[in-house]
């Protein structure tokens, strides 16, 4: 079995069998990543069967599947994840090795660390043709548009900083204020995050913008216009979604006009980003007030459409509806083939690494909700699947919160912020 030591914490292989997997604990190393997505080749072992020999072996196990024609910036950022947060010595495999030495050479090279045109030549050093690698980098290099995600995995949810490469101008996307729902604590951590990396890129925030009021994590655009003074900015329909939340939570003095924010965006409207325009699109079904952003090659759909692997959006929510879900998605697949798509969420299912770009065609022919679906063969699939999912845990708390531009209630005369928790507001919620 071919190995390559790359260093002291990384150790690229091919495929090893069950056998080898098992020993590796005893050769030394606590980490094994697995880049070879399962439907390869019949011979090599499934991932779960991989998964659970290696972790029975006491390894930590990491999947990351992704094949040469179609790496994601997300794949690289899992990789680089990795070696970030375990020391190793780790063991990463794919079914000859190009793919892992594929990656870490582009997590050097998104870095900075690494020139594009030293790629094949870093890559022939270690006995790996890298060709492919190095022209996916200079594609990335030529994009008018720079979009970097980051993965908030306590709500499964994908933020975004979309650059201008040619001006260094920026906006923030769906940005996460974390909360601990059992200790009420709040924090910034996330969206701190997102303001180091525009320090370190020396960038101008132009907008930060909401794709909808969001039912699973408290926004942090209020928070992040406190420290930056950029602008706010949501969809129009925000105000029904206002007026509907504020007599469920009985808010008389809430202002239901979206005075919190800056801008209030209807469909067709356009904003910029430096030298770049972006588009809004009404995209409701989800919730009456979702919007995408559609700025050059790429579309910012949030809770429409979730990666191939995992389908669409739930529209049981107040104000929400299959069949204007279903409008809305069609609107969206009409673009051209190769349209990068942003999603908003990853459920990360069979336990692989988290994902949040694809492409129109993907997602017209590998998304089950979508592909060969008619619009009554969705509206069935869709409510019959919503009737037995769970409201989500932070519903009822972070509504509150969003429908003020991510703003906390005021504090009370002790100086404590509170949630009010409507009971029994929500007929029929599958427990």
């Amino acid at each position: 079995m071919k190995c390559i030591r790359i260093n002291d914490q990384l150790t690229i292989s091919e495929q090893p069998n069950l056998d080898t997997l098992a020993s590796l604990k005893k050769e030394g190393f606590t980490d094994v990543v697995n880049l070879r997505p399962d439907d390869e080749a019949p011979a090599y072992p499934l991932h779960k069967t991989a998964a659970h020999t290696a972790r029975e072996a006491g390894l930590n196990y990491h999947y990351i599947p992704v094949t040469l024609k179609n790496i994601k910036r997300a794949d690289i950022r899992a990789f680089q994840d990795v070696l970030t947060h375990h020391r190793g010595p780790i063991f990463a495999h794919c079914a000859s090795g190009k793919r892992v030495m594929s990656l870490y050479a582009l997590g050097l090279a998104l870095d900075g660390h690494l020139r594009a045109d030293d790629i094949i030549s870093f890559g022939r050093s270690q006995g790996f043709d890298l060709q492919e690698a190095q022209a996916w980098f200079k594609h990335e290099q030529q994009r008018p548009l720079l979009v970097e995600g980051f993965f908030d995995p306590r709500t499964w949810t994908a933020q975004y900083i979309v650059t201008d490469p040619a001006t260094k101008h920026c906006a923030i996307i769906d940005p996460v204020l974390d909360f601990d729902e059992k200790s009420g604590t709040t924090s910034t951590r996330n969206a701190d995050h997102l303001l180091s990396y525009v320090k370190q890129h020396d960038l101008t925030i132009d907008w930060i913008l909401d794709t909808h009021p969001h039912a699973d994590h408290f926004s942090a655009a209020h928070y992040l216009r406190s420290k930056t003074g950029a602008p706010m900015g949501i969809g129009a329909q925000v105000t029904a979604v206002q007026k509907l939340w504020k007599d469920l939570y009985n808010l008389p003095s809430l202002p239901t006009d979206g005075s919190q924010w800056d801008r209030l965006f209807n469909d067709g409207d356009t904003f910029t980003i430096g030298s770049r325009t972006g588009h809004v699109w009404a995209s409701p079904g989800h919730t009456l007030a979702s919007v995408s952003f559609l700025i050059d090659d790429a579309i910012f759909v949030h809770d429409t459409m979730f990666m191939p692997d995992s389908g669409t959006a739930r529209t049981d929510f107040p104000g929400g509806s299959a069949h204007t879900l279903w409008q809305s998605l069609e609107r969206i697949l009409s673009l051209p083939d190769e349209t990068r798509v942003f999603t908003g969420h990853d459920y990360q299912p069979d336990g692989r690494h988290p994902q949040w770009e694809s492409t129109i065609r993907e997602q017209k022919e590998e998304n089950p909700h979508l592909k060969n679906m008619t619009e009554e063969g969705f509206i069935t699939l869709r409510e019959t699947r919503d009737h037995t999912l769970p409201m989500p845990k932070l519903l009822l708390p972070a509504l509150q919160v969003n429908i003020r531009g991510g703003q906390l209630p005021e504090p009370e005369d002790n100086g404590r912020r509170y949630l009010k928790i409507p009971l029994n507001a929500i007929d029929d919620a599958a427990w």
